[in-house]
């Protein structure tokens, strides 16, 4: 029971440690992740902006037709590896756009001079947002990682120890018993053969 303490002493002092790293790692993966959703945002707002000035000039029943034929000349490729991070696989999303034509699908002539500055805004934004995507992952791998070694600490903590202790305590008190009782027992032994040896003699 001693020993079975001792490994559970040692196993909440490890998982405490191992929190306190995950606390500092959480902290760190929060501030990247609040800086890459900001940039991630600041280049959506102006996609969106840039989306709406080109349907104010254009119209969107053009806007629309030239998006489907420009499907037509590209093709997105992504790649997703798993990278093992404090033993936690982190995705790393490799992302390129493959042209299959270097003309655009679309005249100059009769379309919004908009429209190039939306193109060149949705390649980086589709870059930020896979980049987001990876750290987010990560950060919620991490916050579930955290969680479950919590649970674990609270179940040594709250549950494992108090009652491993509470069994050597009352084995202690029972052990304690017997040998009172055993040594009122022996005394008695001895005072019963002593004054049976006094009358004899």
């Amino acid at each position: 029971m001693q020993k079975k303490l001792n490994f559970a002493l040692k196993g909440e002092n490890f998982l405490e440690y191992k929190r306190e790293q995950l606390i500092q790692q959480i902290r760190k993966l929060w501030l990247d992740y609040t800086l890459s959703r900001n940039n991630f945002l600041a280049i959506f707002r102006k996609s969106m902006i840039k989306l709406n000035q080109t349907y104010k000039e254009m119209g969107k029943r053009d806007f629309i037709l030239i998006s489907g034929i420009s499907k037509i000349q590209m093709k997105p490729v992504i790649n997703i590896k798993y990278v093992k991070e404090l033993g936690i696989f982190n995705p790393k999303i490799d992302y390129s756009l493959m042209h299959k034509q270097q003309l655009p699908a679309y005249s100059f002539e009769y379309t919004s001079h908009f429209l190039d500055d939306l193109i060149i805004l949705l390649k980086e934004f589709f870059e930020r947002l896979f980049l987001l995507a990876e750290k987010e992952d990560y950060l919620l791998k991490n916050a579930m990682n955290f969680k479950k070694i919590n649970r674990r600490l609270n179940g040594l903590k709250n549950i494992i120890i108090p009652k491993l202790e509470f069994d050597i305590k009352d084995i202690k008190g029972k052990l304690e018993e017997i040998d009172r009782e055993s040594f009122v027992r022996l005394k008695k032994t001895k005072d019963l053969i002593y004054k049976k040896g006094y009358s004899e003699s």
